[in-house]
């Protein structure tokens, strides 16, 4: 079983942003705020050149399968992580709980979400209509879900601001992508894994600025390596029991193997490209923006390589 190599390139950068902090600090030389803000543009605008107008019609008609799809998205991952905040007793669970929170209210993820449901032989165009709708809802609720219990002192969680940037950033590159479409999108979707590549260099360097915020400011000085086993033992556990639950609900609601498959596999994921991203615009340059990423990186690495070994047993 091989190790997912993004995982090992996240792991790489944030080393270096713990050798070389300086370079993406607030006053660096380097424009790496600039030169994210342009990244995420261009992979919204891919994004829509991607989108194939006919898959997502053709999957408008499962809406039992959507609603299960998106419910466990944006509301069974929520409300598993708001039944820990009363055992809340501090400032520094209260930052490690609003992380948990942050990645419980975060979108499912596209591309790895339809792979492996093609692995698994479940319904590929239900994947695709699914990951790709819950990328736009995301975009709507996650910011609403997150705004009820970020410090507006500790942040400038301008809801105007930043629905603003959501739209100039994000929502008008997936139109624009959406109308190129019928130019671009037969070249966009050929050269695919480029442009993921693409991504994934865009994801590094947000997540290399985040970190190296977050060790300039010595954030992670009271994150021990217990609390780190104990981060991943937290991240394990609400995987696990978003797939049993996921799979319980499809089961109760008469879905077909592909279905379930389809629902456990999209239903379950979370998105580090919207995370590193939302990250950027909800919490600006907040200190602790490093730990409020850790928990959804730890989740990514889990849920790729369960899901890997899942989706393998299953074809």
């Amino acid at each position: 079983m091989k190790i997912d190599k993004f995982v090992l390139c996240i792991i790489g950068i944030i080393i270096l942003a713990y050798f070389f902090p300086q370079w993406g600090i607030e006053n660096s030389e380097i424009p790496i705020d600039t030169i994210s803000a342009i990244g995420i543009s261009l992979i919204f605008f891919f994004y829509g050149l991607k989108l194939h107008p006919t898959q997502l019609k053709a999957g408008l008609k499962n809406w039992k399968l959507h609603l299960l799809v998106q419910g466990s998205t944006f509301l069974m991952f929520p409300l598993l992580v708001l039944l820990l905040r009363p055992f809340i007793q501090n400032e520094e669970q209260e930052t490690i709980w609003l992380a948990f929170f942050f990645l419980a209210a975060l979108p499912s993820t596209v591309s790895s979400s339809v792979v492996m449901v093609s692995m698994a032989k479940g319904n590929i165009p239900a994947a695709i209509f699914n990951a790709s709708i819950s990328g736009i809802i995301g975009i709507l609720l996650t910011p609403l879900w997150m705004g009820l219990f970020v410090d507006p002192t500790q942040t400038d969680f301008d809801f105007t601001e930043i629905y603003l940037k959501l739209i100039i950033q994000i929502i008008l590159p997936v139109i624009l992508g959406l109308l190129l479409q019928r130019f671009w999108g037969d070249f966009a979707r050929k050269h695919s894994s480029k442009l993921t590549l693409f991504d994934k260099s865009i994801i590094l360097l947000i997540i290399y600025k985040s970190f190296s915020a977050s060790f300039y400011n010595n954030m992670f000085s009271a994150v021990s390596l217990f609390d780190l086993v104990l981060l991943l033992i937290g991240v394990m556990v609400l995987f696990i029991i978003a797939f049993s639950l996921t799979g319980f609900m499809a089961k109760k609601l008469g879905l077909n193997r592909e279905d379930k498959i389809t629902a456990q596999f999209c239903g379950t994921k979370k998105s580090l490209v919207h995370g590193t991203v939302f990250s950027k615009i909800l919490f600006g340059n907040m200190a602790t923006i490093g730990v409020i990423l850790l928990p959804l990186m730890l989740f990514h690495a889990i849920q790729i390589l369960v899901i890997s070994v899942i989706a393998s047993k299953d074809r």
